[in-house]
């Protein structure tokens, strides 16, 4: 540009200035907008699916967790339940061989040792129960775990053809990561469904 009022515009110039005020070449610019959009609202969602993936992938582990500590604790008790009955099996001995006198006594452990295992085994039971509790909800949360991955993999996969379709210029490129983008949602559709 001259002092004087006079510009003559460069071939790049005419180039810069119009891609500043948004312009593209036709069919390609209506392309790349619609990726554009797209895209961001793909990256959206994978997002949010990849939180969820995380969750329930931690989920997974606090519930294998509790699992693992209701295991232990019904092995305490199946112990407890154990010393019982050596207990038992002594008092039941020691009656046999005792004077009739004493067989009374020997009896009464007995009879209580029983109760107390009876006792100590439906808790052992409750607990065996509690801990495939916790296993089954860890083994659901991990399946949702791989289907939220799965998504989120696809959802990925959809990206990057994105970038592809806006530099090969493929409309089927294009298509393929609508494709991908869809199943994408479908599978996280899936996996908050817990299917």
């Amino acid at each position: 540009m001259s002092g004087h009022g006079f510009h003559v515009h460069g071939p790049h110039d005419h180039e810069l200035e119009h891609a500043q005020q948004g312009g593209h070449d036709g069919e390609h610019g209506k392309m790349i907008n619609q990726i554009a959009m797209f895209t961001a609202i793909v990256a959206t969602v994978g997002a949010i699916f990849g939180y969820m993936g995380g969750a329930t992938q931690a989920n997974a582990g606090l519930y294998k967790n509790n699992a693992a500590i209701k295991k232990t604790e019904a092995s305490n008790q199946w112990n407890f339940f154990q010393a019982k009955s050596t207990k038992q099996s002594l008092a039941e001995l020691a009656r046999d061989l005792a004077p009739e006198d004493k067989k009374p006594l020997y009896q009464a452990k007995i009879e209580r040792y029983e109760k107390e295992k009876n006792e100590i085994k439906v808790g052992a039971d409750k607990l065996e129960a509690d801990a495939t509790r916790w296993d089954q909800q860890s083994d659901a949360q991990m399946h949702q775990h791989h289907r939220w991955a799965q998504s989120t993999t696809v959802l990925q996969v959809c990206i990057a053809l994105a970038a592809i379709a806006i530099l090969t210029k493929k409309k089927w490129l294009e298509w393929a990561m609508f494709g991908a983008g869809a199943i994408g949602v479908i599978v996280g559709a899936l996996a908050a469904l817990h299917i």
